[in-house]
């Protein structure tokens, strides 16, 4: 049975990466096999603002004019469901704000790591969190580097290139000062980098590869296929070998002096997937165009791939069920973090209160996003949308028919 319902090339509008799945999923799964948590995705790509997920009829109370409205799938790989979860994040995060400036590092792994990675996910990328969290701890502890206590760390995980190749890297953003171990003074940063590269490089290299032997030592990795040979004790012995001998790219980026800038900064990096559909330009004839950004030249170009190859690309940035690819440290860490931040302005001569942040609607987002009124009749513009009744979740045929395991069925947040 042909898994996909046939549908037409998409014409005279965006072309979506459920347009590629819709068409492609089906050649893709005859040259590869597809874990649980893959399908749960190509699930909820497809399905997402269709039928089958439900929704409801809206009528204006005006002109009386209906239109209908299917729920969004809400997985965080899809490329239409972020916008509204980022908005709500960084809302969020708007209360939490110091007046301080922001220092950005990037944390890279070497591609030597990547196929062991890509068999070892939730292990592997712990310990990028983990090493490069501790590393940043560390030198923040160190009364030498003009500090001496405890950071606040804001770490982001992406894990692809333009070319949406496998490249693991976090993005840390880090306030500029430490609260003492007291809690009795706030130590501002001096000049304009945290801390040297070099030595941050280094340390966060000796942190991941303690950890990555460890794990070895434990058996709790896994080498599958072609990393089947570094599995054995040898091939071990010569990968970290091989690791020790790089130099491990640790790079900072310019402070951001205005704290107003942080929350523009970070979305340019919170709740990014793999590819958004306004990079793809072109679908035909097998073949997807997308852009891309050249930094080195600072110019945007397009790539090419086959279509199997795209999906397989895209399907690359799964991560794994309930994997937190945001995590907060030191003084930010979730459980001490509304405390700590009071103390921090009390001791910056601020006041100590927060201000709570009320969860935005969607139609407030979107006005403030967009400058669409989405409640705004669209043929007469001059009613509100009201819904009239719901569209129950299987009202329509799902887009995506194969026998796939029970786990799809549970929702991805």
């Amino acid at each position: 049975m042909n898994p996909i319902n046939s549908c037409p090339q998409p014409t005279n509008r965006q072309v979506e990466v459920a347009d590629i799945l819709r068409t492609h999923i089906g050649d893709y799964l005859k040259k590869y096999k597809m874990p649980p948590e893959h399908y749960k995705v190509v699930y909820d790509i497809l399905n997402c603002r269709t039928a089958y997920l439900g929704g409801h009829v809206e009528m204006c109370d005006q002109c009386a004019t209906e239109r209908i409205l299917y729920n969004s799938c809400r997985n965080r790989h899809c490329p239409k469901c972020q916008t509204i979860t980022k908005q709500r994040w960084l809302s969020a995060r708007q209360a939490e704000l110091l007046p301080v400036k922001y220092f950005h590092n990037v944390f890279t792994l070497p591609h030597e790591l990547n196929p062991l990675i890509l068999c070892n996910k939730p292990l592997m990328l712990d310990f990028l969190f983990q090493a490069s969290s501790q590393t940043l701890m560390q030198f923040g502890k160190n009364p030498d580097n003009g500090l001496g206590g405890k950071l606040g760390i804001i770490a982001i995980l992406h894990t692809c290139t333009q070319t949406l190749m496998d490249h693991f890297h976090l993005h840390c953003l880090v306030p500029g000062g430490v609260l003492t171990d007291n809690g009795k003074e706030w130590i501002s940063s001096k000049g304009e980098f945290l801390f040297p590269v070099k030595a941050l490089s280094k340390v966060f290299r000796g942190k991941f590869i303690s950890y990555l032997e460890n794990a070895y030592s434990k058996q709790q990795l896994c080498f599958p296929g072609n990393t089947r040979a570094l599995g054995t004790r040898q091939g071990f012995r010569r990968l970290i070998k091989q690791l020790w001998s790089k130099k491990w790219v640790v790079y900072t980026k310019p402070p951001i002096d205005r704290p107003e800038w942080v929350l523009d900064y970070l979305g340019r990096y919170t709740h990014r997937i793999a590819i958004s559909n306004h990079r793809i330009t072109d679908f035909s004839d097998g073949r997807v165009t997308f852009t891309i950004k050249n930094r080195k030249r600072k110019t945007t170009e397009t790539v090419t791939l086959d279509a199997v190859e795209f999906i397989r690309r895209f399907l690359l940035h799964v991560l794994p069920k309930r994997f937190m690819r945001i995590r907060h440290y030191g003084f930010l860490s979730n459980r001490s973090k509304k405390k700590n931040i009071g103390l921090c302005r009390l001791l910056m001569n601020l006041s100590s209160d927060i201000p709570v942040v009320q969860d935005q609607s969607v139609q407030a987002i979107m006005m403030a996003q967009a400058g669409i009124d989405i409640l705004r009749c669209p043929s007469c513009k001059q009613g509100t949308m009201k819904k009239i009744y719901d569209i129950p979740e299987g009202s329509g045929n799902s887009s995506f028919h194969i026998l796939r395991p029970s786990s799809v069925s549970d929702k991805d947040s």
